[in-house]
């Protein structure tokens, strides 16, 4: 089913225009973010407004259809972050200089791990380094 614009603004507007998985800003993208599924479509998920999600384009692509994740520190496999059942400060950290996210419980770290949250800012960082040693 297709999601009408109605639901695609109230999902925007509830996020607040952030990603709902890594909170990136809308407003930093050329293009709109995505309307993700919480339970996926896949398997059994509708289009109902619990079940959606604002996610960038990466989060959206990284989530993909999986519902459960690796704990990094367990090895136990975890559900992933559900923005509508779970507060995102209780799950994630920023560091100290505002460019990684840290899972802070074992549904953030194996969100963190699902999504490679950190695994962009890192291949920046590299290719600085390449561009200026190169």
């Amino acid at each position: 089913m297709v999601i009408n614009n109605y639901i695609r603004l109230n999902v925007r507007k509830r996020a607040k225009y952030l990603c709902e998985y890594c909170h990136s800003p809308e407003r930093s993208n050329a293009t709109q973010f995505t309307i993700d599924h919480i339970i996926p479509q896949s398997l059994g998920g509708s289009d109902d407004l619990n079940n959606l999600a604002l996610a960038c384009h990466r989060c959206n692509q990284r989530r993909y259809n999986f519902r459960t994740g690796i704990d990094t520190e367990t090895q136990a496999e975890v559900p992933l972050f559900n923005p509508r059942n779970q507060k995102w400060s209780e799950h994630f950290i920023w560091t100290k200089n505002g460019l990684n996210i840290i899972g802070t419980t074992p549904i953030g770290r194996a969100t963190c791990n699902c999504f490679d949250f950190n695994v962009k800012i890192m291949m920046m960082g590299l290719f600085s380094i390449l561009v200026n040693f190169g």
